[in-house]
């Protein structure tokens, strides 16, 4: 059963996809508002999707804070990349400079709105996505990024990338911590059904030590992976 289950998800999400895809490439040119429509609808389809044939259901726990923030979303699945705008208003997420060659994914991604990241761009790079950042932060727009760089299994730390101090530091906004626990649900290949849970920590103000917020930011976000806290 679990398997047909994710066939038939697998069948929908995709062939779904394909349309939405189409639709954001055509709303791109055209209207920001109406292609925020798309991807909003796009992330809602993926969460009925999975709804339905896998039988996840999402929980959340706290909310985004008012104003401008940076928010620092644990990653364990392609879930949480593909809700995101779900699960914030007008998400501006930094994605791996590489999805963007993605035909059409890419092209509908920048005029969205998503934060290109090079890893081994440097220095000049960082310039880069910070200007565009505050640009769009500007706007009333929150911030997305998975601070360890790539997914981590369920249960397991992850050092954070280096650049999340430098956008942190860089930007001045607070972060906001964001728990979630996809991994044990939102395999790769056969996912199974059940609850996930993000959970949204307390604001970490600006302008602290780089270690001090990298410690306050690897806690929280492991709040619901039964970690225990690293030693002192």
């Amino acid at each position: 059963m679990t398997l047909l289950r994710n066939l038939a998800f697998y069948l929908a999400f995709y062939l779904g996809s394909v349309a939405y895809v189409l639709a954001a490439v055509i709303a791109a040119p055209l209207s920001r508002p109406a292609l925020g429509k798309v991807v909003a609808g796009w992330c809602g389809f993926h969460r009925g999707c999975a709804r339905a044939f896998l039988g996840i259901r999402v929980r959340v726990e706290g909310a985004p804070i008012a104003g401008p923030a940076l928010y620092a979303v644990r990653h364990e699945s392609f879930f949480e990349a593909i809700d995101a705008p779900c699960l914030f208003e007008w998400p501006v997420p930094f994605a791996k400079r590489e999805l963007f060659g993605i035909p059409g994914w890419g092209r509908a991604a920048a005029a969205y709105g998503c934060v290109p990241v090079a890893r081994d761009g440097g220095a000049r790079t960082l310039r880069a996505m910070v200007s565009a950042a505050r640009a769009y932060s500007a706007q009333g727009r929150p911030l997305v990024i998975f601070p360890e760089g790539t997914r981590v299994p369920h249960g397991e730390r992850h050092a954070l990338q280096a650049g999340f101090a430098g956008l942190y530091k860089l930007l001045g906004l607070p972060v906001v911590p964001v728990a979630v626990n996809s991994g044990p649900l939102y395999h790769r290949h056969l996912k199974r059904a059940g609850t996930i849970t993000y959970r949204f920590g307390d604001a970490i103000e600006p302008g602290l030590p780089r270690a001090e917020v990298e410690t306050r930011v690897t806690e929280a976000i492991n709040a619901l992976n039964g970690i225990e806290p690293a030693a002192q």
